[in-house]
């Protein structure tokens, strides 16, 4: 069995990595097999091997793709460029909520997916979604330490752990879009964490909050 350990990515290598996001996003870790990913990326299982030494070794590399993939879209984000930390924070949720029109496994995380299924079975795959989730996490946490100082500097709540309650508002409101199998329940979480962070910056909301 080969393993490709180059460091440019090949284009089947980056093909599987892309179906991978796919068929576990919709099927979950333990449900897909090497077979589905294959068929998604249009490849064979020989070319499979040729760059992963099984399924276990394509989750770890999928959820730093999944991470790297994020990381550019978010920076890439129209939000990024507003001068108020307040307003980007608030701008980094609205950009959540305007990518959840779409089927429940175009939106939520990968990494969420796989760390419920693997995290006591597959400690490589927990790590690897660890890891990109607290990278994720410390993105934000740069905007919310500029907040706190000028909006909110008496606070006795540290950056780090809003950055971390964010992530888990988010990953829970993909829990209940797939339980309830439709986006909208993710945009009203997401909705009422908005009203929390202008809450902890004094900000009002100009939204009528619903009934």
């Amino acid at each position: 069995m080969m393993t490709d350990t180059s460091s440019e990515p090949h284009p089947s290598r980056t093909k599987i990595l892309d179906a991978s996001l796919q068929v576990i996003r919709a099927r979950g870790y333990s449900a897909t097999r090497i077979e589905d990913v294959c068929a998604e990326a249009g490849l064979t299982k020989g070319s499979f091997f040729h760059h992963f030494r099984g399924k276990e070794d394509l989750a770890v590399a999928a959820a730093d793709h999944f991470g790297a993939m994020a990381e550019r879209i978010f920076s890439a984000a129209p939000y990024r460029q507003l001068p108020d930390p307040v307003d980007r924070l608030l701008g980094y949720v609205e950009f959540r909520q305007s990518i959840l029109d779409r089927p429940v496994p175009e939106f939520t995380c990968l990494l969420g997916t796989m760390v419920q299924e693997a995290y006591d079975t597959h400690p490589a795959i927990r790590e690897a979604c660890d890891r990109n989730i607290s990278a994720h996490a410390q993105e934000l946490q740069r905007d919310i330490v500029e907040a706190r100082e000028v909006h909110a500097s008496e606070a006795d709540w540290t950056p780090e752990s809003l950055a971390l309650y964010t992530q888990a508002v988010i990953q829970g409101a993909f829990v209940l879009a797939k339980a309830k199998g439709s986006h909208h329940v993710a945009v009203q979480m997401l909705d009422h964490l908005q009203r929390y962070l202008r809450l902890l910056f004094g900000r009002s909301d100009p939204r009528p909050t619903p009934p």
